[in-house]
């Protein structure tokens, strides 16, 4: 196969493209097969397989671990160069890919973080990258520094202005500057957007969730697009358990929405959270819904890809929320708004089945 066709392979998108080409189970085996496959004369690209392939593998079913990999991708961590070859890989997925090379509080995991951590500040501190990938860096080695501890614990800590208590004092205090400085320098408004959302992240990632919520809101009449701002917001709120301020923000953040799809996605995303955080309140997430298929009825591609995903995401929803039978005066009254939306003349037959299955009740078993 020409080297051409090796690259395109390397740096084809497999996590993005909706499993257009392998299914995402196969993914991690298809790449490793990949890289095992590619000629000896193209280290560069079988590193890209390898690392994308080690990205994808799934935590939760290890596979034994590959010592020769383990050591090439050392060897391409301690090479300055290498490393800055995929630059990608290294700041959005080092965590994945050291837990897919060694095992929890080993000594190997041990090396690889410290290898990996060295290989970040280097990329971290490369004014050739751009800030936005300089503090995706950053992000990564908070992610390496909290690898082996639970998920939340950066904010199961009964002081919401103090870092979790596990990350290093060097690296909360490059996290508080690292913020900081991007709220001070950035200029153009794009960039903010992009970058701000970022930094929040990292502060929310480091344990100081009330920093990540200062810098937010003090970004919201500077941003061109607030409802993102918004909806980081809420996250943070809902991690730290405060109901009502999550549900708020998704509300402003859906209210706030501009653009059709956009509306969708928003609006699954508000509906969801008043499912998970306030699944009694039968009256607002009918009013939810009902307001979200009359959005959805006034748009000619509703039910097509990135639209059609946010309102399957509303129907798996409410099929778990009335499970058993439960809320089923408030499901009868959605489905009957619903079927007004699918029968519309101009739905072709794909759309109308796509709409139809999004609130169809599941079969009932036969003894």
């Amino acid at each position: 196969m020409p080297v051409n066709d090796w690259r395109l392979l390397a740096f084809y998108s497999f996590d993005t493209d909706q499993q257009q080409l392998v299914a995402k189970d196969r993914i991690a085996p298809t790449l490793a097969r990949l890289a095992a496959a590619c000629p000896s004369d193209q280290p560069a690209t079988a590193m890209r397989l390898r690392l994308k392939a080690l990205a994808a593998s799934d935590e939760k079913k290890p596979a034994r671990v590959d010592l020769v990999a383990r050591a090439a991708v050392l060897a391409m961590l301690g090479n300055p160069g290498a490393a800055r070859e995929e630059v990608d890989q290294l700041v959005n997925s080092a965590a994945d890919i050291a837990r897919a090379l060694s095992r929890k509080e080993t000594v190997e995991r041990r090396q690889l973080v410290e290898a990996f951590d060295v290989a970040l500040q280097r990329l971290e501190a490369d004014a050739s990258l751009s800030r936005a990938d300089r503090l995706q860096a950053l992000i990564s080695r908070v992610d390496l520094a909290r690898i082996d501890l639970p998920d939340d614990d950066a904010t199961a800590h009964p002081k919401p202005a103090s870092a979790s208590p596990h990350l290093p004092a060097a690296l909360v205090a490059d996290v508080r500057d690292t913020a900081a400085r991007a709220d001070r320098e950035i200029t153009d408004g794009y960039e903010r957007q992009a970058v701000i959302t970022a930094a929040a992240y990292l502060l929310e990632r480091a344990g100081l969730s009330s920093e990540s919520d200062v810098l937010l809101e003090a970004n919201l009449a500077k941003s061109h697009s607030p409802y993102y701002l918004m909806s980081e917001l809420a996250g943070n709120a809902k991690k730290r358990g405060d109901k009502a301020g999550a549900l708020r923000w998704y509300r402003e953040a859906f209210e706030k929405s501009e653009g059709p799809a956009t509306r969708l996605q928003w609006g699954a995303s508000y509906i969801g959270a008043l499912v998970d955080l306030a699944p009694a309140d039968d009256a607002a997430i009918e009013g939810a819904t009902a307001q979200l298929w009359r959005e959805a009825a006034a748009q000619p591609d509703a039910f097509y890809e990135r639209s059609g995903r946010s309102l399957q995401h509303i129907g798996t929803k409410l099929q778990a929320w009335s499970a058993g039978g439960k809320h089923a005066a408030t499901m009868t009254r959605l489905r009957g708004e619903l079927s007004s939306v699918c029968t519309k003349a101009e739905r072709g037959d794909a759309e109308r089945a796509t709409c139809e299955g999004l609130l169809k009740p599941a079969p009932k078993r036969t003894a």
